[in-house]
């Protein structure tokens, strides 16, 4: 078994962060590991068989308060879409205990309880999903629909039980972002991997790499990751940026002055 001290995206954590992540991975169903790679190392990405053409285009929609007041309360509220498929939504509680969430949302089949590690850090997540059909998220952004309407009956309840005090009515479009995915297996790597760059109007694109695995072996394939990654000459530096916490940051700023005219 590999030390999570052997690592170099655990090794920068205190070892209070390091117990309690060991202790959080029993609670959780699955882990994902994240790595931003830096604009200047991008372009070797083509050795391990990135082909930006197959890549699938996504939209994500984010919805708060103009002071981002669900956030900075740890509830995410998101809306998709994808390309040749169906619009999703999401309501997120980040960070949570999963075995203090009611019976019923344990139990339910549209949960997704999961750690992400990233250089320097962990967070354990609750969301609960929906699938609306193509469209859906277009006509509830254009106030075509009231956005409630958007997400489903339980995901109403669970934004109700954990909102700070914040309404529906409240909550303004942030967004959207545009998004390139792509997920293979790379050359000499065994694992599948998710590849996504996110977009920003005048700035360098958010690209993170990253690869789920279960909690049993997230330091095996830790391990495996960083190995793989350095053959490559990937080395991750500077801030490990998370991709809600850019986007609600990036879009919030300028809905303010957009209201303020």
């Amino acid at each position: 078994m590999v030390e999570a001290s052997q690592l170099p995206g655990l090794a920068s954590m205190s070892r209070d962060q390091l117990l309690g992540m060991m202790t959080e991975l029993t609670g959780v169903r699955s882990v994902e590991l994240k790595v931003n790679i830096p604009a200047d190392q991008r372009m070797s990405l083509r050795r391990i068989g990135v082909d930006p053409l197959e890549g699938k285009i996504r939209e994500v929609t984010f919805f708060d308060t103009p002071d981002l007041t669900l956030f900075h309360n740890g509830v995410v509220v998101r809306a998709r879409r994808t390309q040749n498929a169906d619009d999703d939504t999401v309501v997120k509680l980040r960070p949570v205990k999963p075995a203090e969430l009611p019976s019923k949302v344990q139990a339910s089949k549209n949960l997704k309880v999961e750690m992400d590690i990233t250089r320097g850090s962990y967070v354990v997540s609750a969301s609960l999903k929906g699938r609306r059909s193509p469209g859906a998220v277009v006509k509830a952004i254009a106030g075509e629909r009231p956005l409630q309407h958007l997400f489903s009956k339980e995901q109403r309840t669970f934004f109700a039980d954990h909102s700070p005090g914040v309404d529906w009515e409240d909550l303004i479009p942030l967004g959207p972002i545009f998004i390139t995915l792509l997920k293979f297996v790379p050359t000499g790597f065994a694992r599948r991997i998710t590849l996504e760059q996110w977009h920003y109007p005048g700035e360098v694109p958010l690209v993170e790499m990253s690869t789920k695995t279960t909690p049993k072996n997230a330091l095996n394939v830790a391990s495996e990751s960083v190995e793989f990654l350095s053959g490559l000459g990937f080395s991750p530096s500077g801030p490990q940026e998370p991709k809600t916490r850019k986007a609600l940051e990036f879009y919030a700023p300028k809905q303010k002055s957009r209201s303020r005219r």
